[in-house]
């Protein structure tokens, strides 16, 4: 069981030899930040008062004249930190505002807490289960630049099919070896054994450390697209703590892949030619351990089941903004290609937005996948934004319309032409959220400063840099011109 105090803490840290413990929360974006601290200065007031830190240097926090932060450790949250050397005790922290007093609004973790206690609010349920699938690629080698007269990046995967070619291929410590040809081709690449699967005992040792830190594993395997591309999948749970398990996956994915001399990536579309990778989100709504999307109606869901699909879907244009945050996503959700992008639902149809999972009619496994995000993502907010966007369907009983059940893909383009999709840029879906985000409010849930300051911030630091620089690809097209 977790320790729940920080006399349990300390003592743990005396008994068990416990040289540091590192104190990790979340910048507004997602980006996982630390501080440790010796063991010797850990007391009872770092639970109650919290530590102090410049709250300016942090992406999206107070700017430099309101810079003073603190960051107080969450006891329940306690996992040894194998990532380092020497014995570290690890827990997620909460942010307070010491002028303001009490949590501090741009803090994504409070975001979330504050999600959950307004679901508590509204009487509709009492819990939200949550069962992201993030997926990530396994590199041997990433390079990348950006000057005024040269940009480029280049990635390599010895398991990767465009070298299927090469002479020799590069093995431990640099020493070459035979091409013996074990490569999963582009889009072909899902679960095949080994030895085409190359990374197994890699994922093994991922998979492994995360359930040192309880978090519970339900399998692994490689994915769709060449180059190393993987999944872990892991048990659903309610959305705080699930969003403190998303961010352990990608801190202890990179760091196990490290150990390997070797570098993870959770970039939605490194690859051209292949699959991106995505985050699907699996969701339901609980009340006195009740699944409240069971019933007898399509695909086994209730009417409040079908509401909330509702709500996803109208506000999907604004959801995206959280949901797939960076210019990257977006080379990802390209219509007619493997992505997500029809604002749609349906039973087992992966061209859908909203996917209902056939695997089980038993009432507790009956859910919705929303499968647009990906895992730059800052999990607290984007849990957090889906979460309202399907009570206020639910709230306003939204109707979803009929599902689709087709192949997309096979559709006409006369026939495909009414179906809407999602945005197809970063620009477009702030401008979305800019436009359509009251439903985040309620409770309190959002502010409206978080809101501005995610939106001006993504605009001046990924839009207009991506928007303003020469594309690479624009030279083999426009030198000659």
């Amino acid at each position: 069981m977790a320790e729940t105090s920080g006399k349990d803490i300390i003592k743990r840290c005396r008994e068990e030899r416990i040289e540091y413990v590192d104190l990790k929360f979340t910048d507004l974006f997602g980006r996982l930040q630390h501080f440790s601290v010796p063991s010797v200065e850990v007391d009872e007031a770092l639970f109650e008062e919290g530590m102090g830190f410049d709250g300016s240097s942090i992406r999206g926090f107070q700017p430099i004249n309101e810079s003073d932060m603190l960051i107080v450790p969450d006891p329940a949250s306690v996992f040894i930190d194998t990532v380092f050397e020497r014995p570290t005790l690890s827990m997620i922290c909460d942010i307070r505002d010491p002028v303001q007093g009490g949590a501090y609004s741009r803090d994504p973790r409070y975001v979330a807490k504050k999600a959950e206690a307004h679901l508590v609010s509204t009487g509709i349920a009492d819990s939200s289960a949550w069962g992201p699938e993030l997926e990530f690629f396994i590199l041997d080698d990433i390079r990348y630049d950006n000057q005024p007269n040269a940009a480029y990046y280049y990635i390599d995967s010895q398991e990767a099919v465009w070298n299927r070619g090469a002479d020799k291929a590069m093995g431990d410590r640099g020493k070459p070896f035979p091409n013996l040809g074990h490569r999963p081709p582009a889009k072909m690449g899902y679960s095949p054994a080994p030895p085409m699967d190359s990374l197994t005992d890699i994922r093994n040792d991922i998979a492994s450390e995360l359930m040192k830190v309880g978090i519970r594993v339900e399998m692994h395997h490689h994915e769709v697209a060449t180059g190393g591309q993987s999944e872990i999948s892991i048990r659903y749970d309610t959305l705080t703590k699930m969003g403190d398990k998303a961010l352990l996956y990608k801190y202890i994915a990179k760091n196990v892949a490290k150990r390997h001399g070797k570098s993870v990536t959770f970039m939605p579309k490194p690859i051209f030619g292949d699959n991106g990778t995505g985050m699907h989100v699996h969701q339901s709504l609980r009340k006195d351990d009740t699944n409240l999307f069971y019933g007898d109606g399509y695909a086994f869901t209730s009417d409040m089941c079908r509401h909330y699909i509702a709500g996803l879907l109208a506000h999907a244009p604004a959801l995206m903004a959280f949901c797939a945050p960076g210019t990257n996503s977006y080379k990802r959700l390209v219509p007619g290609y493997e992505a997500p992008v029809n604002l749609i639902y349906s039973r087992r149809n992966r061209s859908a937005c909203i996917r209902i999972p056939a695997y089980s009619t038993l009432p507790n496994a009956v859910r919705i996948e929303f499968r647009p995000p990906d895992p730059t993502a800052n999990p607290y907010l984007a849990f957090s934004a889906l979460l309202m966007a399907g009570l206020d369907g639910i709230e306003k009983k939204m109707d979803p319309g009929d599902p689709m059940d087709v192949d997309l893909y096979e559709l006409s383009a006369e026939e495909a032409k009414g179906i809407p999709q999602v945005p197809g840029s970063l620009e477009e879906s702030l401008n979305a959220l800019e436009a359509d985000h009251d439903f985040l409010l309620k409770g309190g849930v959002f502010t409206p400063d978080l809101i501005e300051t995610w939106i001006e911030y993504k605009r001046i630091n990924e839009v207009d840099p991506v928007r303003m620089r020469p594309h690479p690809y624009e030279f083999a097209l426009y030198y000659h011109g």
